[in-house]
This record gives C-alpha cells, structure tokens and sequence, in this order.
C-alpha cells in the first residue's frame, strides 16, 4: 500500500475547476425572497425613533420583536443581539432586514428608512476590560526582585482581514414547522444551536446544510451564526424561503477581523546575562462584543512563551470592550499576536545583553519533557533542532546575516520559532465537544463518511477519504463523503483550532478499524466512535494550570528581503519554511496550506493595513485592503519533517495554522536586520519603516 503521504487529486478538483460547484449564490429556490440589512450609522447611542417607508406589497421588515425565542446569537459568551433593540454600540450594527422579492426595490427602502438618535460618547481605547485571565508558572516575583536587569518592551499588532474570496451568504428554506439553512460556514452545529435558540424551536424543526465554501479562515465560524439566525426568524415570519449575500464592501466592514493587540513584554535578567523570568501583559480588543474573544485570549496567553521554556512566568491579558466592529476568530486564533511579541522579544533582549540572538534562543529551546507555559509537559519528541538547522542550510542563513551586516545594503534575514497547539484548548475536546463521527457501509459496500467536519479549500474531503480508504484497503472511489447536513451526520465539532485531521480524523481512522473488523461483504453497517480524553492530560481550567493541548505542531521560517532607502518599499527576496505537522496525510495538500499559510501571515506583518477611524472600517474593499498577491510572492521553498503523534490518524497532527503564526515575526525581524532598528509593531508599513529610520531606536 502507498504511503499516505502521497498526494492523490482532490476529490472537488473537477467541480471547481470546470465552474460546476455549488455555491450559496448559485441557489435559487421557487418563489425566493431577498434581504438586506439595515444598519447603524453611528458608534454608540440609543434608538430614539425609526421612520419607516410605505412598505409595498410583498416588502417587510424583521427585527427583535419578530423573534419567538431569545435576542441573542448563541455563542460561548451570549452577548450579542441579533437585531438592536433600544441601543447601538458599533456603526453597522444590524437594526432589521429589509424582505421581499426584488433586491433593486429593497435597496431603495433600506436608503428611505430614517433612524434617528441620541448618541453617546464611544469608547475606543482599551479601558473596559470584560475578561480578565491570569496565571504563574514558578516563582516569577522573586526572580524579578532578583534580576540584575529588568528588559520591557510593549508590542503592537492591528486587525487583520480574513478577506475569503467568497462572501457571507446564506440561504433559507422553510417547509410546514421545519427551516433548512445551506450556507457558506465551518461550523454547522454552531449554525443549528444558535438558530434553534432564536426560534425557540425542536431539534427536528432545524437543519443546517453546507454549501460548497469560497474560503474562511475563521471568519466563517461564529459570524454565520448571525446571518442565520436573521433569516431564520425573517423565514418563520413570512413563510418564504429567502437569500442573503454579502457585497464585498459591507462584508469587510461590519464583519469580525483578527483582534487588535497591545503586549507588554518583560524580562529578568541575571548578572551573567541569563533569562530568570518572564511577565507577559496582553490586551485583546474585542469590539462591541466578547462572543469569541475570551479563548482567543486564552490561547494567546499558553502561547506567552513561545517555542522557548522559561521556567518562571507571570502572564496576565484582558478582554477589552470598544464600541468597534466585533472581532473573532482568524487562523491562529490569539498565537499570531503573541508569537509575534514573543519572538521580537527574544531577539531584543539579545542586543540588549550583547548576546548572539541565535545562541540565546538556542539555549531557551523547548525539549521533550520540559514544563509548557500552563506547567503541563512537552510529551512528544521535539525535532526543533533538526529543523532549524535544515532552514538554517537551505538558507544560507548564518552567511547572508553576516555578509548583510558588513555592507551598504538595506537587506535583511529574519529567522521565527513556533509551535501551536493542536485541538481545543485544555478540556475543550472532551467536556465542550465530545465529538461524535460515523461511518456507514452500505450494502454495495461503499463507506460513508458522516461528520460534521466542513471543507472549505482546505482539502478535508480528501484527506478524510484517504484515511478510510486507507485503513479498510478499499479504493478511494469505494468511499462517500458529502457535504455536511445536520440531518445525517452528528456533531464532531467545528472546523477550527487545528483539530480536523488530528482529532475528527483520528476518531475516523478508529471508525475504519471497527468497520474493517466486522466487515461482511453486502450487508449495511454503521459504526461509530466518540472522543476520549487520553488519560495522561490533565487540566485545570480555572487556574490555567496542566495540559492546554494533546499535542503541538512545530515551525521555522525564514524571510529574506530588501528595503528600497527612498520609497521605504519592502521587497521579499525569499522565504524558506520548515514544519513538523507529524505526518502529512496528503503531501500537496499540506504544501498548498503552507503557501497560503506563510503569505497569509507575512501579509499580516508588514503589508496588511486596516485602521478604525471614529468607530468605522476605512479600508472596506480590495483596492483599499492590501493582501499579498501573485506579484509579491517569492520563491518559497518549504521542507515537511516526520514527527508522527501517537493518536493521530497515521501520526497527523494540526497544519492549518501553523503555517500563518510565523510569518508576522520572520518578515519584521527581516526587516529589523535590513534598516537596523528596532520594531514594535506590525504591519511594518514603509510610513512606520520612514519612522523608524528617522527616529527610531537601533
């Protein structure tokens, strides 16, 4: 049998690639109605009074008072309101939609209706904190009182924009008492679980099917659950089936972005310039709601020291409210923010004790066995050290640090260490998730794969088909799995946090065994299996204390590039990439995510500009948003290490957004190198680079 790692056609390759596939804005139902949003035009203030327009037949309005159940989108934190009610706290907060048949006649109500206001004084600095976690590991007071110096540095990053190439869209369908949501999501059980508290209605009244997905990147996990829920109660109303799909401009400007960070580093450092102690103060900005905010601050704060063991740390981070755009989940989900503090970190108290960056972070390297940040234990093999020498070698790493500093050049070579933590934080899996998946065979004995688990260009069709196909020794062809419908598959979790193949994939991988085991040629046969807590992962999840993760994936990349001394332009000249994701289930799918990945997260650190002025998105479209592109892409050469985890499916472990977090660092510290100064923020834009070449400290 092939080594899986082999790379096989993606199953939806001929659909997409002829036009054939499905997507939410291909769906067109008999007697369908569309629906548009009415919005707030300011940050903060209460609803004084709404004017409508004569409402032509067949046009209506939903809002809250239309709901059957609770005003509220159903998340971890249940604070947001799926339509305003008295108050406003962020421009676009939707009001009420506009229903009815033609989209050129509901645009021209939505501009008649009139809202009028008592405003109120916004707040957009980081001043109400809603969430507030801490935690020690060791005895990080006394090393400070002991220090010989003390090093603090505060670090800055801004939103970034997920940018998907399709849109927010959904669809919904209403027969008798029962409504089909098919939509452009990753999480259809947080789509069902939200709608049915908004419809106050039965779990057989609610089914959520998904449609071919444009791309997500988070952006697709908890926002979907307000749209729908919109719908929902606007389908129950008038008893239509309804569309409703984003345009570019208001998908950027009102849905949720990466969260804006402030992080306050700092350092005790011993007479014979060791690292005694670490304290890390965060400050996430949520927007106007917490909804997701308080695990993407978790997941930052386990991240507070990076790839490196300190063992005395004093972390503290906080949830901040402002009357913005509400922010939520983005690949790497917290780590992005705190790798990039963590690494710019590491190489600056380096030039502070005059010492070799790379000897420093050498001697702080993260082994098997060593304490994580939360005082679990580094289980599993740790190839770092391989890997960093092999990025190191195909670089040419140590020779061009050298010959850059030496000459007149505006060049530089950057170098990040990262991992991430794969699957839901701590107990997450087993106490939130308990995800179930099943296989069925039916009696021409092709294998249905029946999970939750949503591809949205990811790949997971593939790879789940060739872990069953794989395990029972049958044809990839011989196996089945279609898109996610509530109705036929159970709940095994939401496509995020880098737990897809490990986690659903390894309860899939168990499924096959069963099946392969009680195999009887011609006959049906459902098997099922349910997540278990390996034994040996402890945690305490009020304290912050014991295993935050099953497992994690490692990283290394290096960015080379040139800064042009007149325009402050940055050129990447070349990126070298190396991952430890255990085992690739399938080798070019995992090289697709690592290109992505990489220029998703270099884009994040010096080129993706997005500010909030008076509470409002300025950049709202493509021509204002700049991604990396075609054109800014340099040769990127990128190695996979085997490293196979135990209880992964043939040792996978998470790739999804290992291959963003380190590409923030890498590029800034390239950066750093090229114009000799010091960066504390990101994205580093030719006007900070001008800054900092004028003013700024070596």
């Amino acid at each position: 049998m092939k080594d899986i790692t082999t790379s096989v056609l993606k199953i939806d390759n001929e659909e997409k690639s002829k036009g054939s596939a499905i997507y939410v804005s291909d769906i067109t139902i008999p007697g369908m109605y569309y629906a548009k949003t009415v919005r707030s035009t300011i940050s903060k203030g209460k609803i004084q009074k709404i004017t409508l327009p004569e409402m032509p037949e067949n046009y209506t309005i939903v809002d809250y008072k239309d709901i059957p159940g609770k005003n509220i989108v159903r998340i971890i934190f249940e604070d947001q309101k799926i339509f305003a009610e008295d108050e406003v706290t962020y421009y676009g907060e939707p009001i009420m939609l506009v229903v009815g048949p033609d989209k050129l006649i509901i645009e021209e109500l939505v501009k008649q209706i009139k809202i009028e206001y008592i405003e109120e004084t916004p707040v957009f600095e980081y001043v109400n904190s809603a969430i507030n976690y801490n935690f020690k590991k060791g005895d990080a007071k006394s090393a400070f009182e002991n220090a010989d110096k003390v090093i603090k540095y505060d670090y800055v990053t801004g939103y970034q924009e997920q940018l998907y190439i399709e849109p927010q869209g959904m669809v919904v369908d209403i027969e008798g008492d029962k409504v089909t949501l098919t939509g452009s999501l990753q999480c259809p059980y947080y789509v069902k679980n939200a709608v049915l508290s908004a419809l106050d209605a039965k779990d057989s009244e609610v089914r959520v099917i998904q449609a071919v997905v444009g791309g997500a990147f988070g952006g697709k996990e908890e926002f979907p659950s307000l749209t729908t829920t919109q719908l929902a109660v606007a389908a129950k109303k008038i008893g239509k089936p309804i569309k409703m799909i984003y345009e570019r401009e208001e998908d950027m400007e009102v849905t949720t972005k990466r969260h804006p960070s402030k992080i306050n580093m700092e350092a005790a450092i011993s007479k014979d310039k060791e690292i005694l102690a670490f304290r890390a103060n965060v400050g996430l900005d949520a927007g106007a709601n917490i909804g997701l905010s308080g695990v993407v601050l978790s997941r930052a704060l386990i991240a507070c020291t990076g790839a490196y063991t300190i063992d005395d740390i004093e972390v503290n981070g906080d949830v901040f409210l402002t009357n913005t755009v509400p922010n939520g989940a983005y690949r790497g989900f917290g780590a992005p923010q705190m790798l990039f503090a963590v690494e710019m970190f590491m190489h600056h108290i380096a030039k502070e004790i005059d010492c070799d960056p790379l000897k420093l972070r050498l001697r702080y390297l993260s082994k098997q066995g060593d304490a994580t940040s939360t005082q679990g234990t580094f289980n599993d093999p740790i190839i770092m050290n391989d890997m960093i020498k092999k990025a190191m070698k195909e670089s040419d790493y140590k020779a061009k640090k050298i010959k850059y500093a030496k000459e007149d050049v505006y060049k530089g070579i950057g170098m990040s260490w990262f991992l991430h933590g794969c699957g839901f934080t701590g107990s997450g899996e087993s106490t939130h998730i308990n995800a179930l998946v099943k296989l069925r065979k039916d009696k021409n004995d092709k294998v249905h794969i029946l999970i939750a688990a949503v591809d949205m260009g990811q790949g997971i069709r593939t790879t789940m088909m060739k872990i069953v196909s794989q395990v029972l020794d049958i044809p990839l062809e011989q196996t089945v799995y279609d898109l996610p419908n509530t109705d036929l598959v159970p709940d095994s979790g939401p496509t995020v946090a880098s737990r897809t193949i490990m986690i659903v994939g390894g309860l899939v991988a168990r499924a096959a065994k069963q099946l392969k085991e009680n195999w009887t040629p011609g006959e049906e046969l459902t098997v099922s299996e349910r997540y278990k807590q390996p034994e040996y992962i402890k945690w305490d999840e009020d304290n912050f204390v014991g295993d935050a993760y099953p497992a994690y994936s490692w990283g290394v990349n290096i960015v080379e590039v040139e800064v042009c001394p007149v325009t402050y332009q940055v050129t990447l000249q070349h990126v070298w990439s190396v991952y430890d994701v255990g085992k690739a289930i399938d080798e070019r799918i995992i090289m697709g995510q690592a290109d992505g990945g990489i220029m998703q997260g270099i884009g994040y650190g010096y080129l993706e500009v997005m500010n909030s002025k008076d509470g409002r998105i300025q950049q709202k479209n493509v021509t204002d948003y700049i991604i990396p592109t075609s054109v800014d892409s340099p040769p990127l050469d990128t190695y996979l290490m085997d490293n196979p985890y135990p209880l992964g499916p043939y040792g996978a472990k998470g790739a999804g957004e290992l291959t963003l977090v380190g590409g923030a660092p890498a590029v800034a510290l390239a950066i750093e190198e090229a114009i000799g100064k010091k960066i504390h923020k990101i994205p580093v834009t030719p006007e900070y680079i001008m800054e900092l070449m004028k003013n700024g400290k070596n």
